[in-house]
């Protein structure tokens, strides 16, 4: 009759062990802020864009005429910047 003992504790062997390891490990690599932080940052961010007043400025002539020039510098190296470049310029 042959006995077979366990020297290993069910808290402390290998698998368990390499179980916490890569739980730790993945909750590491995939950290993310905890919602409450989160929202305090969204509240602060709001507070100070509150007192900004910015409004939109519509481009001038002048700018148009500045993508048109940069539309033309880049005629022979990339046509097709050149040509989505005129576009924007045409949307004015």
């Amino acid at each position: 009759m042959s006995t077979f003992t366990n020297t290993y504790s069910n808290d402390d062997n290998y698998f368990s062990n390499l179980g916490r390891a890569t739980r730790a490990f993945l909750g590491a690599l995939l950290a993310s802020k905890p919602y409450s932080e989160l929202a305090q940052k969204e509240v602060i961010a709001s507070a100070t864009s509150s007192t900004d007043d910015t409004r939109y400025v519509r481009p001038s002539k002048h700018d148009f005429a500045l993508l048109n020039s940069e539309a033309n510098r880049y005629e022979k190296l990339m046509p097709n910047l050149a040509s989505e470049l005129r576009f924007l310029a045409s949307r004015g």
